[in-house]
Order: structure tokens, then sequence, then C-alpha cells
């Protein structure tokens, strides 16, 4: 397999997971987040997205740099270390949201709909500058 073939399959397998959550997470937004098995499942769709994407990000960070193009390596290895670096912070600040819904603050479960809203926000903008490099990092034929 050509370099530039292992990081189109890179890409491929980055955007992957991504890609589902950018079609998943808006389903949330159609239920209340006052439900706890509704934050339960949503909270572990998260957790599993910052695990994703830290994995896959990881063997993009690799494959880019085995096919000769550090600009894209480091570009994921930033989307790699965001991830590894932002999910304690992110679980974090649900759990917190959580307990406090649970121990009754009204205003836990608009935190919780802001931390979902910034979830997918950010998802989103990273899957799209991803699907623009496409054309970068796809062999020209």
């Amino acid at each position: 397999m050509s370099p530039d073939a292992v990081a189109v399959a890179a890409l491929v397998i980055l955007l992957f997971p991504m890609g589902y959550f950018l079609l998943a997470s808006p389903a949330f937004l159609l239920v209340k987040l006052d439900i706890p098995p509704v934050t339960q499942l949503l909270r572990g769709m998260f957790n599993i997205q910052f695990r994703m994407i830290s994995v896959t990000g990881v063997i993009g960070t690799a494959a880019f740099t085995f096919a000769g193009r550090p600009l894209f390596a480091a570009g994921i290895g930033l989307i790699t270390a965001l991830a590894i670096w932002g999910r304690p912070r992110f679980m974090r600040q649900m759990d917190d949201q959580l307990s406090a819904r649970d121990a009754g603050n009204a205003d836990a479960v608009r935190q919780l709909r802001r931390l979902h809203w910034s979830g997918m926000l950010c998802n989103a903008a990273v899957v799209a500058a991803l699907v623009a490099s496409i054309p970068y990092v796809a062999p020209s034929a």
C-alpha cells in the first residue's frame, strides 16, 4: 500500500467515529435532559466519542507521519491531543451538572444542554475541516 493510500485510509478511519457522532448526537435535542437514562446515554456517547477520537487520532498521526506529511500529522496530532486532554475535563463538567440536576438544581439541565451543543459544534467543525482537507490528502490521478 502506498503512503498516500495509507494517509487516505487514516483520514477515513478518523472520520468514521466523528461522522457517527455527527449523525447520532442531534437526536438528543429532541428529548428532555432531565430524564436520567437519557443523560446517562448522552454521557456514554460523549465518553466513547472522546476515546474513539483518541485512538483513531493516534493511528492517523502515525499514518500521516509514515506518508511523509508532517503538516497533516501535526493537525491530526493536535486533534488527538485535544481529545485526550479534553475528555476528563468535559466528562467532569458533565458529571458535575448531572449531580447538580439530581440535587434539584434547575439550571443544571440548561448547562447540560449547553455542553451537548458545544460538543456537537466542536465535532462538526473538526469534521468540516477534515472533509475540506480530503482533496489535499487524496493522491491526484
